[in-house]
């Protein structure tokens, strides 16, 4: 583990320090977690009074204040600083040196570039090109005619189908599928036809793909995944969906087919995405929202069905007064009714009965 003075980790990022420039730092934490010589971060001003009982040597912040214990380390973007900090002092994972294990089974019409790391049970199929500098952990299966990039790690029990595409710098994390036949069946007289599947997936470089999640091949086009766009765990993309660059896919996310994504998109935890509708540039989806039209750029929607943030605020904020909103309006009729003539329960109605 790196130890560095503040001074160094200020240079490190362009920032400046207010405070001590020598204290030393050795790990990164959590305001409240953190002890002496580490290192933490402040983005969210209701946090702020923790900045006076931190047990941490410095903190990273996006402006000076006097309400602070420690030494500060000030940058443009705090969480950004704050994630190259971490990445010099504790790096990311190393990935053991493991060369060619004999317990792997290579097609003899498969390549395999320089420095790659094949661990034990994996299966390279008949044509693939694995690029140089990769990791493919035990059990993974690559099929028959996959192209692999360089310096991408496949995790272990992954599945990728063949004719796949997989970019440089890509991260596929266990058990997920790539590849895989898209839910797509014609339906004659009660009975499901299965549809060939004969477009492929193409992930772009510097994806990562979060554990158990299944990426479908497209029934004609390509399924594609955009440069530098990040899924999490147990996510479904279905056939000859498009997701643009820099996307955000947080876990159990499902999007049906033939719908496409613009770049630097983020889409909340569970939510559901129907076939053949169009979301635009920069949109956020909250968590949960069910998505049933297409999203116009830079919309900020919520809700099931999905609309505009604000309003659905609203809306569901008076979910919790409709038992009593009800009531009232029971009573207000019963009200109208007592009192005017040729309205259900008013005095004509009464005259009449009798």
């Amino acid at each position: 583990m790196e130890e560095r003075t503040l001074a160094e980790l200020a240079e490190y990022v362009g920032g400046r320090v207010c405070g001590d420039p020598n204290v030393l730092i050795r790990a990164a934490s959590t305001l409240g977690r953190a002890n002496e010589g580490d290192i933490s971060f402040l983005t969210n001003r209701k946090y702020e009074k923790q900045l006076k009982t931190t047990k941490a040597s410095a903190v990273i912040v996006g402006r000076e204040t006097t309400n602070s214990a420690v030494p500060l380390l000030v940058a443009e973007d705090p969480y950004y600083a704050f994630m190259q900090v971490m990445v010099l002092l504790h790096g990311h994972r190393k990935h053991k040196k493991v060369g060619i294990s004999p317990r792997a089974s290579i097609s003899d019409s498969a390549k395999v570039g320089a420095d790659c790391h094949i661990h034990d049970f994996v299966t390279i199929a008949d044509e693939a090109r694995i690029g140089d500098g990769c990791i493919i952990y035990p059990g993974a299966f690559i099929g028959q005619g996959v192209q692999i990039g360089n310096d991408s790690i496949i995790y272990a029990n992954v599945t990728i189908y063949d004719g796949c595409k997989i970019g440089n710098r890509v991260i596929i994390n266990a058990n997920s599928t790539i590849g895989e036949d898209g839910f797509g069946y014609a339906t004659y007289k009660g009975v499901h036809h299965k549809i060939p599947q004969i477009g492929a997936v193409v992930i772009e470089d510097d994806v990562e793909i979060g554990a158990c999640c299944g990426i479908e091949r497209g029934t004609l086009g390509d399924t594609v995944v955009g440069q530098g766009s990040k899924l999490g765990d147990l996510v479904a993309i279905g056939h000859g969906t498009r997701i643009g660059p820099y996307c955000l896919l947080v876990a159990q996310v499902g999007i049906a087919g033939s719908t496409s994504l613009g770049h630097h998109c983020v889409v909340g935890g569970q939510v559901g995405i129907v076939g053949h509708v169009s979301i635009g540039n920069n949109v956020t989806i909250a968590a949960q929202a069910g998505v049933i039209n297409n999203i116009p750029d830079g919309k900020v929607v919520a809700g099931a069905p999905a609309i505009e943030a604000g309003q659905a605020r609203r809306a569901y904020g008076i979910i919790q007064y409709l038992p009593e909103l009800r009531q009232s309006v029971r009573t207000l009729q019963s009200q109208i009714g007592r009192t005017t003539p040729g309205v259900e329960g008013g005095p004509e109605a009464d005259q009449t009965e009798q």
